[in-house]
């Protein structure tokens, strides 16, 4: 699956990336070799350990390459007066009789504990472009869908923060 990332989310990505080869990576090798030093292999639980997080390290700088090498960039394109990435909407949620807020965001940072929203979820889906006032039908798979109505937008071009304000 191609991953929807702002050249933020990149620039993050390749920072992590060069972190975990320059300083994780060294760490780990450094670790294996002292828990190496230890002894008998059979029964070191440091050694295996240590090995395990090495492995770990490599495997996440190989999924981040991947990510990269098959990322589409994304911008917020969207009027004044639309919903778009990095916006804080709040929605009300016809069939509950409830008004919930959150923060529409690139799908490696959705969070739906943290209040937000990836632009791939079927609510982002549906709130993208949409104006205040917008009745949305939010299309779920198997179960037909909800509406939902768009309250209120904020603009933000905020991408750092990882939490959003409570009305």
């Amino acid at each position: 699956m191609r991953q929807r990332l702002t050249d933020k989310d990149i620039e993050k990505i390749k920072q992590e990336i060069e972190h975990r080869k320059l300083v994780v990576r060294k760490e780990a090798i450094a670790a294996v070799k002292e828990a190496r030093e230890h002894g008998d292999l059979s029964e070191n639980f440091e050694y295996y350990a240590a090995k395990k997080d090495k492995n770990r390290n490599e495997s996440r700088i190989r999924y981040l390459d991947r990510m990269l090498k098959t990322a589409e960039v994304v911008e917020d394109n969207s009027s004044e007066d639309e919903v778009g990435l990095n916006n804080i909407i709040t929605v009300h949620f016809e069939e509950e009789d409830e008004e919930e807020t959150f923060k529409l965001v690139t799908s490696i940072r959705g969070n739906s504990l943290k209040g937000m929203i990836s632009i791939e979820s079927p609510i982002g889906k549906a709130v993208q472009k949409r104006r205040v006032g917008d009745r949305v039908l939010v299309q779920m798979e198997r179960t037909g869908g909800y509406y939902i109505k768009i309250v209120r937008i904020e603009k933000t071009d905020d991408e750092e923060s990882d939490t959003i304000r409570n009305y």
